[in-house]
């Protein structure tokens, strides 16, 4: 599989989102999930420490004991942890760290993200925080999530300023029917060399195929008791997308991959997955390279920085 880097990793341009892991899927469905993820390729795994309740990272530290080595871990802090606490000060960075390692059974973390802004804590005294961690050894490269344009440059200019470890990442919301990243923190991420990675690249599902205009939406998935995402408008715009990937012998899935990749700053779309064989439609899914007027014919049915899921 391409891969491509986030600072100093160089990582599958499809990798796996974890967000299932001790939620929807237990030891053994997650086991299943990561073998067959590292079986097509994939090296990349994105978790969190609230994902699960802290299951996601034991079942991953679990299922790689023995293959450590083989993958690019991703994980990251600062959302409510219960028994944990919360945020970005130079304490809790302390606090949040060993307990991720200690669940991951490892003694690095390779890219440590900042789960969003916390306005209650200088970035300056967060990011002197990581930097300890990454002297230490005991975290690779540092990234952020959820963070603005302005937001990205300050941390920046505070790590260019106190000479630390800068952020070499930003994961955001963005897919073909959330394009809102295109409007400033898209532009920013190729203007500091940063990696951008895409959340809800699937749009919960509606880029899967699964909802269609007209019919029922399938019961006991994501978006069946959200009726507000399943309005016509943004209904109709699936099924623009559906038709325009069917025309070219693929599927929407396809589309949403390739789409995401298509964008320099994209590094890695890390696409949950609650079977193996959802892994290998998503390993498939890469392999389309979207030619320029097929772009553009994208840009007429949901226009650059439009947001609809």
């Amino acid at each position: 599989m391409e891969t491509r880097r986030i600072g100093s990793l160089e990582v599958s341009v499809v990798g796996l989102g974890c967000n299932n892991f001790g939620r929807r899927l237990d030891y053994e469905g997650t086991k299943r999930v990561i073998d067959a993820a590292l079986d097509a390729g994939i090296n990349f795994l994105d978790t969190a420490d609230v994902y699960g309740g802290g299951q996601s990272e034991e079942f991953i530290g679990r299922a790689l004991e023995g293959r450590r080595q083989q993958v690019v871990i991703a994980t990251k802090f600062g959302n409510p942890m219960e028994g944990q606490g919360q945020g970005a000060s130079a304490a809790y960075v302390r606090v949040a760290v060993e307990a991720s390692l200690r669940r991951l059974r490892t003694d690095y973390i390779d890219l440590y993200q900042l789960h969003r802004p916390d306005p209650s804590v200088p970035i300056e005294e967060t990011l002197a925080a990581l930097d300890q961690l990454v002297r230490e050894g005991k975290v690779r490269e540092i990234g952020c999530s959820n963070f603005s344009a302005q937001q990205l440059r300050e941390a920046e200019d505070a790590a260019r300023s106190a000479n630390t470890a800068r952020f070499v990442s930003v994961q955001n919301h963005y897919n073909l029917l959330h394009r809102e990243a295109e409007r400033e923190v898209l532009g920013e991420c190729e203007r500091l060399g940063l990696a951008f990675l895409p959340y809800f690249p699937l749009a919960s599902g509606l880029l899967t195929g699964k909802y269609r205009k007209g019919q029922p939406p399938p019961e006991g998935t994501r978006l069946a008791s959200r009726p507000e995402s399943l309005r016509d408008e943004v209904l109709e715009k699936v099924e623009a997308l559906i038709a325009f990937a069917e025309a070219r012998g693929r599927t929407v899935l396809d589309l949403a991959v390739s789409w995401l990749l298509s964008r320099p700053a994209v590094a890695s779309v890390i696409a949950g997955a609650t079977s193996p064989e959802q892994v290998k439609h998503n390993v498939a899914a890469a392999s389309w390279q979207l030619s320029q007027e097929e772009l553009e014919e994208l840009d007429r049915i949901v226009p650059p920085g439009e947001n609809l899921a």
